[in-house]
């Protein structure tokens, strides 16, 4: 922990992390390259309205016949990106961290045991008893920018990361908002946000947004 931090600074300081990209692979890329299906590859780096997004999914995924147990496979050979645990317990120790993440709770457990069980706020699936996934529920429009002000509203100071257009809004909302190895077309477009390709830049631009000196 920074000698300058104190404990005001903890708990008046919040970080919203995304999952895909930043803390985990991406889950719809690695069942794409399993599968060869070449059309779940697309995320939020490429589509930017999330409904379109998971209604082709959705539908892929019928098509083959495909569903939760096929993705289970997946997820459970999965492991956080290579630094990811370590960087998130650093960041635990000095900040309190939210995890908002456009994923599935039915997705992310696994992945959120490796991690040590930080808080997470994402969506559900609607499954049938057989595995086959029908649809999906959203926790609430835009809820990684209505986090981030919710929080604000609350006297806390936000500071915001992720690596996809889906990731924009809570980082426009952030007192401070980072991309985080995103694609050159998000960043392109996105000027105005501080980019980081590495978590030890990452962490140093996070205490720079919330006026810690290391």
């Amino acid at each position: 922990m920074s000698a300058s931090l104190t404990i005001w600074d903890i708990v008046v300081n919040i970080v919203c992390l995304d999952l895909e990209g930043v803390l985990v692979p991406e889950i719809w890329i690695e069942f794409a390259a399993l599968t060869g299906i070449e059309a779940l590859r697309a995320t939020t780096r490429d589509i930017a309205d999330y409904d379109e997004l998971m209604t082709m999914r959705l539908a892929t995924l019928a098509q083959h016949g495909l569903g939760m147990r096929d993705i289970n496979q997946v997820i459970a050979k999965m492991q956080p990106l290579p630094g990811a645990a370590a960087f998130l317990a650093a960041l635990r120790a000095q900040y309190q961290v939210v995890i908002l993440s456009d994923t599935f709770y039915e997705f992310a457990n696994p992945l959120m045991r490796q991690l040590d069980w930080p808080t997470l706020f994402c969506h559900s699936l609607q499954c049938t008893q057989t595995g086959e996934i029908t649809g999906y529920q959203l926790r609430m429009p835009a809820h990684k920018k209505a986090g981030v002000q919710a929080f604000k509203g609350l006297n806390f100071n936000v500071v915001a990361a992720g690596d996809s257009y889906n990731d924009t809004g809570m980082l426009a909302a952030a007192d401070r908002g980072i991309l985080f190895n995103a694609p050159d077309n998000v960043i392109k477009d996105f000027p105005a946000f501080a980019v980081s390709h590495d978590y030890d830049t990452l962490s140093d631009q996070i205490a720079q947004g919330f006026g810690v000196n290391d």
